[in-house]
């Protein structure tokens, strides 16, 4: 066996330049493979986990309550409807959920907000709770409130710039002449929360007179069926369900579509380097016809001259595709840049996903696809007549 590898080797060495150049479209070949793969695994893992983090998948509200959204820029604040806070807990306890939190949303008329005033948006919520929804938020300053019924506030980045806040400032909810201090302001999130004010449940539902909460955002857990909890939660009385489960199945969808084309990309490149590689091991053949017959006069029979001109594929193939998929591991980082920089939209984390497993899967599909390919090259090779190819026929 190492006598056989040998001479495939020394085989490879006779035409240099194009071995070299066969191994360059492998190496190519398979450093797209694994970084396509690698992708496809990393964004939709990073995809998973952006969605996930979006935090509640579920929010329970009273029957025709408008988004707030629509309430509070349509409507001025008025027109919403509140459930009792008791649901929560006949909520909390159910074996799909994993975490609730109450939520008190508020609009206010600014008469200085903007040219002709505008509405500013307060959402009530509980510090104990809210933050595991939203585990995405970061703080550019402080931190979230010291006590349910603190006169407190946390602003969204968006908020603060507009009312040029900094932490430890005051700020006064319009309508109502009550004063809060800004105890912390959120980095930018791209998300409405932008431009909200979150102040402690207790405190909101006191200066606005009101006991009652909005909307009670759910959590499900990982593994419980988001349908069966949203069919029993229509059985409370006088609520309506919001999900974002159909949003993240349509997510998935699309991304699903784009693994089909990168997978499709990636084939082709694969087969692309197998077509160099059966004219590299194809010309090898034709260019040692006289060497091969005078193998067969010596004794050598077909099925060792087969296995001699497979060896020289798998020597291509195996060297081809270790330095394509060191590559692959060298530039992920620059890969993980340049995907960022062409998506419209890309999640955070780790983008191009290239682990020890996914290598070694990838230079198992480059050697058994090159296998297959060097079929023929050997069949052909093992098929030689002696006395024909000494005579140079």
């Amino acid at each position: 066996m190492i006598s056989r590898f040998q001479i495939a080797y020394k085989n490879l060495l006779r035409k240099k330049a194009r071995t070299l150049l066969t191994l360059v479209g492998i190496m190519l070949s398979a450093w797209v493979l694994v970084s396509l793969l690698g992708f496809n695994r990393g964004y939709e893992s990073a995809l998973n986990r952006d969605i996930d983090n979006m935090g509640y998948q579920l929010m329970v509200m009273a029957k025709g309550c408008p988004y707030e959204a629509a309430t509070m820029m349509l409507q001025g604040g008025t027109g919403l409807r509140y459930i009792e806070q008791s649901m929560v807990d006949s909520i909390v306890n159910r074996p799909e959920v994993d975490k609730v939190t109450p939520i008190l949303m508020q609009a206010f008329f600014d008469p200085d907000k903007g040219d002709g005033g505008g509405i500013a948006g307060y959402f009530g919520v509980e510090a104990a709770t809210f933050p595991a929804m939203k585990p995405f938020f970061r703080f550019r300053q402080g931190g979230w409130f010291h006590d349910e019924q603190a006169l407190e506030a946390v602003m969204g980045f968006e908020a603060a710039e507009l009312e040029q806040r900094e932490v430890g400032d005051p700020i006064l909810v319009p309508e109502k002449n009550v004063q809060l201090k800004v105890v912390g302001i959120l980095e930018r999130t791209g998300t409405q929360d932008d431009g909200t004010i979150f102040v402690p449940l207790k405190t909101l539902q006191k200066i606005s007179a009101i006991d009652k909460i909005t909307t009670i955002g759910i959590k499900v857990k990982k593994d419980a069926d988001t349908t069966k909890l949203e069919t029993s939660l229509y059985q409370l009385p006088d609520v309506q369900v919001v999900s974002f489960t159909q949003v993240k199945q349509t997510i998935m969808k699309l991304v699903a579509t784009a693994r089909v084309m990168v997978l499709s990309i990636a084939i082709i490149a694969l087969l692309i380097a197998m077509v160099g590689v059966v004219n590299t091991i194809l010309m090898s053949v034709l260019e040692r016809l006289q060497e091969i017959g005078i193998l067969k006069t010596m004794g050598a029979m077909p099925s060792d001259i087969f296995f001699l001109v497979w060896t020289e594929t798998l020597i291509l193939c195996s060297c081809g595709g270790v330095a394509g998929i060191g590559l692959a591991f060298v530039f992920a980082r620059l890969s993980d840049i340049l995907v960022r920089r062409v998506l419209p939209y890309a999640p955070g984390g780790e983008l191009v996903a290239i682990d020890l497993k996914l290598a070694l899967l990838t230079l198992a599909v480059i050697v058994v696809v090159g296998l297959l390919s060097g079929i023929y090259p050997a069949w052909k090779a093992g098929r030689v007549r002696p006395l024909e190819s000494i005579r140079g026929e």
